[in-house]
């Protein structure tokens, strides 16, 4: 970018990029290592699941601090949550960030789909010409990215070798202080109790769809019962409720403490047990509390099965697998389900009101 269409930028630009950087190979943006409030409440949003493919920075290069010829050339997604965090642990580092199209994806599931990926990186250091910017041949990546990159091909096509970098941006500065080594801890995936319950107000909002569906589901049932405009229209929904939460909330929160190498298992588990109190105590005839109980496990288990996404307990064959398993016997377990509740309707002893 000429000095002039740098300028021109200038009224356009978001409130993170805090200059320009002039080289041989044109002017790129200089950004900031602090958040603002725009960048946190940015953050809070996409979290609980409002536009997250819509939060993301422009691919191309950036720079921190005052990068010249020698300085790290670090690569990232164009996330802007994963481009935050990086550049947020950068304070008092030069260094130069390329940040990659991965279509607003994060960097591990951007490298699981192919986004962040060999052909990706090659075709971005070519077109920054990054050979003419900086002396060394080296780039660094997330240890994460590591799926999608086939290292040796891109050193093959640019000259560039590629370094795998920490799992976490924070050991970033001590992983640079240190050549580039990496210690054990810096290697290690970790998924806490406070990682995972990061993830969980995303897990809730995105299971709207399964929520809409159980309502239409219930309503059907209140209605054809004669019971629509009672009162337990809405206590009988209840359990519904609960059995979104167990999916969605509560197995990614005891995750580790649930026997089974399945999520869908986990799922199924919490939620049958779940199902079981609830049957011991609400007095519905046999016929109904076996609805529920084909029908709340199953709600339990598919939102739990699409926890895989964001944890690292299942592999890629592992989730085909129980893709193939799971999925249909999520089906078959609330089409009985559904189907016994319609019969209890026609079958007056067994009416609930």
């Amino acid at each position: 970018m000429t000095f002039e269409g740098a300028q021109k930028r200038e009224d356009t630009k978001p409130g993170w990029i805090i200059g320009w950087l002039p080289t041989r190979a044109g002017f790129f943006p200089k950004i900031s290592t602090r958040l603002s409030r725009y960048d946190i409440l940015g953050g809070w949003r996409v979290r609980w699941g409002f536009r997250r493919m819509d939060y993301q920075v422009s691919p191309g290069l950036y720079g921190v601090g005052k990068p010249d010829a020698d300085s790290p050339v670090l690569v990232t997604a164009n996330y802007k949550l994963s481009f935050d965090s990086l550049r947020k642990h950068l304070e008092g580092i030069n260094a130069w960030i390329i940040v990659l199209d991965t279509k607003g994806v994060n960097v591990w599931c951007s490298a699981g789909k192919g986004t962040f990926g060999t052909e990706e990186l090659i075709g971005r250091i070519k077109s920054l010409n990054l050979s003419s910017l900086v002396r060394h041949r080296t780039v660094i990546l997330p240890q994460l990215a590591a799926p999608g990159v086939a290292a040796h091909v891109v050193t093959r096509a640019t000259g560039f070798k590629v370094l795998y970098g920490p799992v976490r941006a924070v050991d970033l500065p001590l992983y640079l202080k240190n050549g580039c080594q990496a210690d054990q801890g810096m290697r290690t995936v970790t998924f806490t109790f406070a990682e995972r319950l990061a993830v969980v107000p995303v897990e809730v909002m995105l299971s709207w769809k399964i929520a809409l569906a159980a309502l239409v589901y219930h309503l059907l049932v209140q209605y054809f019962s004669g019971h629509l405009s009672s009162w337990s229209t809405v206590t009988q929904f209840l359990p519904y409720l609960g059995a979104i939460l167990i999916g969605s909330a509560l197995i990614p929160m005891l995750l580790p403490w649930i026997p089974g190498p399945s999520l869908a298992w986990k799922g199924w588990l919490v939620g049958i047990i779940a199902a079981l109190a609830f049957s011991g105590v609400n007095g519905y005839p046999w016929p109904v509390n076996t609805a529920y109980l084909l029908v709340l496990p199953a709600i339990s288990a598919f939102l739990a099965f699409n926890f895989t996404g964001c944890t690292t307990y299942t592999s890629l064959s592992g989730v085909k697998k129980e893709m193939r398993i799971a999925l249909p016997l999520i089906i078959v377990s609330a089409t009985l389900g559904i189907i016994v509740r319609f019969l209890c309707i026609w079958r007056t002893p067994w009416q609930v009101l």
